[in-house]
């Protein structure tokens, strides 16, 4: 995942599962990027969303990349699964990930792409010793387990902070935020230095999905 352009993810857990394939054809008709996947456990995060054949079944109407993000504990249990079932890279939190550079060399040798995220009460520092082996940087702006919710503004910080890092140290290192991004927020989140912005029902949800991803990808 490149560092230099915006990149637009919508969520599927905010999508009517109940014509999910033809959801993931109407984000690619409105101009995604690539899709996010959040499975939950109930344990990481109190919330179930779902699981292997629901990725199996996304990888089956869609060509482009799934972002599969592992809210989960124990990920290292199941990141061959979740390849096999299509996943194009895997990020999983560094609060359950007792070896992070282990977990990330793990997800490195399945050939998929390893983020690493942090919750909103993590400082971002956690993720300082990692940025030069991951290929995305992961900020939440919620606190993960359901969609729905409302920006937090101290993420944008956090995301200026972890640009600052990665510029000082010369990577080249996609930085992501997840959680009640829409086009008001966007700007600073872009403006900060991130470079993925998952949307959720701020895309599903809106009159017109094309031009909700068009005014966010516009104000980057």
């Amino acid at each position: 995942m490149t560092a230099d352009s915006t990149r637009i993810a919508p969520s599927l857990l905010a999508a009517d599962f109940a014509r999910l394939e033809e959801e993931i054809k109407r984000m690619e008709d409105a101009g995604a990027d690539l899709f996010h996947l959040d499975v939950m456990d109930g344990h990481f995060v109190p919330n179930i969303s779902f699981g292997i054949p629901v990725v199996e079944a996304i990888r089956r109407s869609t060509r482009l990349k799934l972002d599969t993000h592992l809210m989960i504990s124990e990920p290292d249990k199941y990141l061959h699964a979740f390849c096999a079932a299509g996943a194009d890279s895997l990020t999983v939190h560094v609060e359950v990930c007792p070896h992070p550079e282990r977990t990330i060399e793990a997800v490195h040798s399945l050939d998929l792409e390893c983020g690493l995220a942090v919750n909103p009460s993590t400082p971002v520092d956690a993720l300082f010793p990692y940025l030069g082996d991951v290929d995305l940087a992961l900020i939440m702006s919620v606190e993960p387990g359901f969609g729905g919710q409302s920006f937090l503004p101290q993420a944008v910080p956090k995301i200026d902070a972890l640009r600052s890092r990665i510029e000082g140290r010369g990577m080249s290192l996609a930085i992501g935020v997840d959680g009640g991004v829409n086009g008001d927020n966007a700007p600073s989140c872009t403006a900060a230095g991130a470079r993925l912005l998952v949307a959720g029902s701020s895309v599903f949800g809106a009159p017109d999905a094309a031009e909700a991803i068009r005014s966010m990808r516009s104000q980057a």
